[in-house]
């Protein structure tokens, strides 16, 4: 026993192995655990182990034990751990306009207790598409250049792997903040202005502000500039025709219009491309308009005026030719020019060549000027002052000279008949057959010449005047140290100042007005420019353009409505007469616009949130026609007449024809309801005529806004029947028959229908015929009567003498009676009361006629006042 090896004891505290023996021969044991070991609590162990032989007694005290061996024990680690972060979350500010090498570090660890597992070996970002990358330390920097005004803050999510490639088991949030870099330029603006039309003048930038970082800033030099080149004639102007805005800015008359919008009289346009909205013609380079003779005199004088609206670009092609605006040539035989206005090389030039006379010599010919504003693509409006032989070119109110004046011999007398024509110049000579040469490209407008006179600069600025523009409120507080200019339109402002703060107020006083009634809704844009200097510096700071726009909404649309008396008749003896009969006595023009509102009580939006809103309101006119309807007037026996001096005093011109009456000019509708009141119509040969039917139409803004057609139809009473006539118009206005009808508020009364339908006429003169009958026995009688009672004549002549052809007959026999047995003799007295009140004096066929026509205007008047709702009903 003592020979073989019984045990292994352990020295050391509280060590968690044993040692048990496997061979007690051969003295083999196993070392092993006795709890379970862990690395992270404990990497390595060292103890003393020694053996014990078997010789011990039943106590074991004499066995005998080894020497003391060294066990040295490493625990091997098993990756069991992930990474985690030290905070929650990592903050960070930059400043934008910047690239970091690093922006801020992030941090992780591992609790593992071997290099291998322990060790953080990579990062990684977890969101995708951000601007930042992040390397195997933990740093984070960013691979572009921020912006605050793009993004304000980056919210990241970034994980950790170990050695083992164990990744974190939560992310951790990165925030990354981009503070702005001081910039120099306007602060605190809006990019969309909204204007509703007739706001007036209202602010653009009303809080804007100039950053200059604090630079040494000695004066500021801003430009806004409205750019409205696209609409219309270049800005927002009054879509009335060059007629009438010539006579509202005072020019002086003549002025004949060569690109009229097409109708039955100016039919020479009706070819030409145009622009529905204002009177705007596109040339294409195909197209010319000749002029019929007598539009324009054959030889002007010596002073006359052109003026037109162009738009025009670089002329296409490389070789440049003359693209013609206004042109007068021979008609045939040959090619001389005699007067033209053409564009050439972004050249205006203008040919004026004088006839042959005395005076053999040369003379200025050809007026030369050189504008960029020529080939710009954008309206301008030029007037072309002849005052032989000096010709001055006013180009949006400004005057130039021309650099340039050639002389040419006169133009030897010939009899060849001369050709007017636009857009291209009449090649009548040299070729096989006569055609258009040197055609426009561009457009052009309000083509004018006058001949005789020229025009004043005070009325050149008003008919170039735009309707829309840049305003300043309060000039009075600008300040003492702010400079500023308009140009002549007001498109374009320039302001210059020294002081920051008064610069600031100054453009917070800029402004947008259109004074428009009806203004062209869309987008102006504004673009506002700045120039700083700064003390003694030569490189100064940068101000960025502003770039915004005013939306301009659509205005409400007014509904013009024309009303009154649609049907009456007189006798012949009135439409001979030399007045005629006034056609229109109490014509009314009104305007109304509907606006929609939103409801303000809550409960009423599931049922309507919008009300409608009626209301009336002024505005002009430019014209109002009165059109036969039917067979033109015969000029042989009738006509349309009109006093011009019931045009004095308004801006209204009119011309008559067989096709009826027109009255045009921008005016006001009670102007217009005044003149078309005195609107007379004559028939000195009724005996072939027994009825007229006219329609009467008015417009604003050439044609925009129209009326409702107004009909009205006038009945022809001959002597046959004249008598009982009037008394069915007397009848057709009892106020028992026709009612007024109470409209709902902001309505607007239907155009009245006819007054008399044809069955009903016809039944009405079937029972005042017999009625008629009937009466003229019955006064047979009474005369009879009357002859057999002489002694009583004396007496009653005052009261029954009178003559059966001024008889008042008034039935109605559409009328309900109450008492239906009524007599005659009943009927006839209340007859004759009737006549005696309404009559002043009934002694001869003078005063019974006066008695007539006063009669016919109290008809007319309650006619005026009724309406047909309650009369169709009743019929």
């Amino acid at each position: 026993l003592a020979g073989e090896i019984c045990a292994f004891k352990i020295h050391g505290q509280e060590m968690p192995f044993e040692a048990v023996v496997l061979n007690k021969t051969s003295g083999e044991g196993r070392l092993r655990a006795k709890s379970p070991i862990d690395c992270e609590l404990q990497k390595e162990y060292t103890f003393i182990i020694q053996a014990y032989d078997c010789g011990s007694g039943p106590g074991g005290t004499n066995w005998k034990k080894s020497h003391k061996a060294v066990v040295h024990i490493q625990v091997k680690d098993v990756n069991e751990f992930s990474p985690a972060f030290k905070e929650r979350v990592y903050k960070a500010s930059v400043t934008e306009g910047k690239i970091y090498d690093s922006i801020l570090q992030v941090e992780a660890t591992d609790e593992d207790c071997s290099p291998q597992y322990s060790q953080i070996c990579n990062y990684e970002i977890v969101t995708t598409d951000v601007p930042f990358a992040i390397d195997r330390n933990g740093n984070i920097r960013n691979t572009e250049k921020l912006s605050y005004d793009r993004q304000h803050q980056y919210e990241i999510m970034v994980t950790a792997f170990d050695c083992g490639q164990k990744h974190a088991t939560e992310d951790v949030l990165v925030q990354v903040d981009v503070k702005p870099v001081c910039k120099p330029g306007w602060q605190d603006w809006n990019k969309r202005i909204e204007y509703r039309p007739g706001s007036g003048s209202i602010p653009l930038f009303p809080s804007i502000h100039l950053e200059t970082c604090d630079g040494p800033v000695s004066s500021i030099h801003t430009t806004t500039e409205l750019q409205t080149n696209y609409i219309g004639k270049g800005c927002d102007r009054e879509t009335y025709s060059e007629k009438s805005l010539q006579k509202l800015c005072g020019a002086s008359s003549g002025a004949i219009d060569l690109l009229p919008s097409p109708s039955t009289t100016t039919n020479w346009t009706a070819g030409l491309l145009m622009d529905s909205n204002d009177i705007i013609f596109k040339f294409d380079g195909k197209q010319g308009a000749k002029i019929p003779d007598g539009i324009v005199p054959k030889n002007l004088t010596d002073q006359f005026t052109i003026t037109l609206w162009m738009k025009h670009g670089p002329s296409p092609g490389l070789r440049a030719e003359k693209e013609t605006i206004l042109c007068n040539s021979d008609k045939t035989e040959m090619n001389r020019h005699h007067y033209a206005l053409y564009v050439h090389n972004c050249r205006l030039v203008f040919l004026l060549r004088k006839d042959f006379d005395r005076a053999d010599t040369f003379r200025p010919a050809e007026f030369h000027w050189k504008l960029d504003q020529i080939c710009d693509k954008e309206w301008h409006y030029y007037v072309v002052n002849v005052e032989f032989p000096v010709v001055t070119l006013y180009m949006d109110g400004t005057t130039y000279e021309p650099y340039l004046v050639t002389n040419d011999w006169p133009i030897h007398p010939s009899h060849i008949a001369m050709q007017l024509t636009v857009g291209a110049c009449w090649q009548g000579g040299e070729v096989t057959k006569p055609r258009f040469a040197q055609y426009f490209h561009g457009s052009l407008a309000s083509l004018t010449i006058r001949p005789g006179k020229i025009e004043s600069q005070k009325v050149i600025s008003c008919l170039q005047a735009c309707k829309e523009g840049l305003d300043i409120n309060s000039l009075e507080s600008l300040g003492q140290g702010i400079k500023y200019h308009f140009n002549p339109s007001q498109s374009v402002l320039v302001m210059e100042g020294d002081d920051i703060e008064n610069i600031n107020q100054a453009l917070r006083k800029v402004s947008y007005i259109n004074s428009r009634q009806f203004p062209t809704a869309g987008v102006r844009r504004l673009k506002v420019s700045s120039k700083v200097q700064c003390f003694g510096e030569d490189v100064c700071i940068s101000i960025p353009d502003i770039d915004a726009y005013v939306m301009v909404f659509q205005a409400n649309e007014p509904k013009i409505t024309i009303t009154g008396m649609d049907h009456f008749a007189r006798p012949a003896a009135q439409f001979e007469s030399e007045r005629g009969v006034i056609l229109l006595p109490d014509i009314r023009i009104v305007s109304t616009v509907t606006k929609m509102e939103h409801s303000v009580d809550l409960r009423e939006r599931d049922r309507a949130n919008k009300q409608v809103v009626v209301e009336e309101m002024l505005h002009n006119l430019d014209f109002c026609d009165v059109l036969v309807i039917g067979a033109e007037l015969d000029p042989e026996q009738e006509c349309l007449e009109l006093d011009h001096g019931e045009l004095q005093g308004k801006h209204l011109d009119a011309t008559n024809s067989t096709a009826g009456y027109s009255i045009y000019g921008v005016d006001s509708m009670f102007s217009y309801e005044q003149v078309l009141r005195q609107l007379r119509y004559r028939n000195w040969g009724t005996s072939a005529t027994s009825e007229r039917k006219f329609r009467v139409k008015c417009s604003e803004l050439n044609g925009r806004y129209t009326s409702n057609e107004f009909n009205l139809e006038v009945n022809i009473l001959h002597s046959s029947n004249s008598n009982f006539m009037e008394h069915v118009n007397h009848m057709i206005v009892q106020p028992q028959f026709l009612q007024s009808v109470q409209h709902p508020e902001g309505s607007v009364s239907a155009v009245h229908s006819s007054v008399v339908p044809s069955v009903a006429t016809t039944v009405i003169i079937i029972c005042v015929s017999a009625l008629v009958l009937v009466i003229t026995l019955g006064v047979l009688r009474l005369r009879t009567a009357r002859q057999g009672s002489t002694g009583h004549q004396g007496a009653k002549d005052n009261e029954m003498d009178w003559d059966d052809s001024a008889l008042t007959i008034t039935v109605n026999p559409m009328e309900k009676y109450e008492k239906p047995h009524q007599t005659e003799e009943e009927s006839e007295e209340e007859d004759i009361d009737d006549e005696e009140e309404d009559t002043t004096s009934a002694e001869s066929d003078d005063s019974e006629e006066e008695e007539e026509e006063e009669e016919e205007e109290e008809v007319i008047v309650q006619k005026g006042d009724k309406q047909n709702a309650t009369r169709q009903e009743q019929l």
